[in-house]
């Protein structure tokens, strides 16, 4: 506690050998910053300057890899300024915030993917009437909700802690995360029964809907012709990839925390690195190599360029 700003400051624990090796880490983290923000804004660019990638999909996929460009956002910076500096410290207020951020992000990710589900649905398996279902409206209003649903969900339980009192006031990670909770004198079992419901709803539902989904997309698409069958193969493939990385990730938060006391301090910081890295970066990088029309286009501008 800073008694003369009267701020609330938490030391981030989770930092190995920052001392010995800041300059390393720094390197390391701000190249797969410059990384994502390449990767992520070129795709996004090249949706939106070609008339014919504005198609709900494309629109999904730009949105998603917006999505990640602010989920970075909300960790880079802060890790840099850390490992420069001699104390890793946040303000409590701001390490709200980082939460608030993470999650929000996190489970807009999903939605986003529910909402790119319902979009190959009804190409695939309701080609006539795909005008009329995924009109400018309906895309707008699903992309509305896979941002201000989690938002919702995630700002209750941080709201209600801004003036939980603090016990401790070291965060065992290198940012803000559900590990904050440890810090409490008292953890109210309202919110621990109330982040369930969100993990279900924001979470493992999207993500059983979209297995669904995808699942009677591949069912129909083997009993129609190969045209089907291939276009279903390029479109959902992509899809299950992110996917099934993000669900890992997801998976990799709850083991890190729920075994924060007996985890190696170096696999959990790994662990957590992989969680702001991998997918970030190799989001677009599926898009660009498996979305066949983003592909074209990207093999064009780099012709174009080589002859330049």
């Amino acid at each position: 506690m800073d008694a003369r700003l009267n701020v609330t400051f938490i030391t981030l624990g989770g930092h190995v050998e920052v001392h010995r090796y800041r300059y390393l880490y720094f390197l390391i983290m701000l190249t797969a910053y410059i990384l994502i923000i390449f990767f992520n804004a070129s795709i996004v660019c090249l949706i939106v300057i070609n008339k014919n990638l504005h198609e709900p999909m494309y629109t999904f996929i730009a949105a998603l890899l917006i999505n990640s460009v602010l989920f970075s956002t909300n960790i880079y910076p802060k890790l840099l300024v850390d490992f420069l500096s001699e104390k890793q410290i946040i303000s409590y207020s701001a390490c709200l915030l980082q939460i608030f951020t993470f999650y929000s992000l996190s489970c807009s990710e999903f939605l986003l993917l529910a909402a790119m589900a319902v979009d190959r649905y009804v190409s695939i398996c309701k080609p006539l009437q795909y005008p009329i279902i995924m009109t400018k409206t309906a895309v707008s209003i699903l992309l509305l909700l896979a941002w201000v649903v989690p938002a919702g969900h995630v700002a209750v339980p941080v709201i209600l802690n801004i003036n939980n009192k603090l016990c401790t006031y070291t965060l065992k990670g290198i940012f803000c995360n559900n590990a904050a909770y440890n810090l409490y004198c008292v953890t109210s079992r309202f919110l621990s029964l109330y982040g369930v419901v969100v993990l279900f709803n924001v979470g493992i539902f999207p993500m059983l809907f979209i297995v669904f989904t995808y699942t009677k997309i591949l069912v129909i698409a083997y009993q129609s012709r190969r045209e089907v069958r291939k276009k279903a193969a390029q479109t959902c493939l992509p899809h299950l990839l992110v996917l099934i990385n993000y669900a890992v990730l997801l998976t990799y938060d709850v083991v890190i925390i729920k075994l924060e006391s007996s985890f190696p301090e170096v696999a959990r910081v790994v662990m957590t690195l992989q969680i702001v890295i991998y997918n970030p970066i190799f989001n677009p990088l599926i898009y660009g190599l498996k979305m066949k029309e983003i592909s074209n286009h990207l093999k064009r501008l780099l012709c174009q360029s080589k002859y330049n």
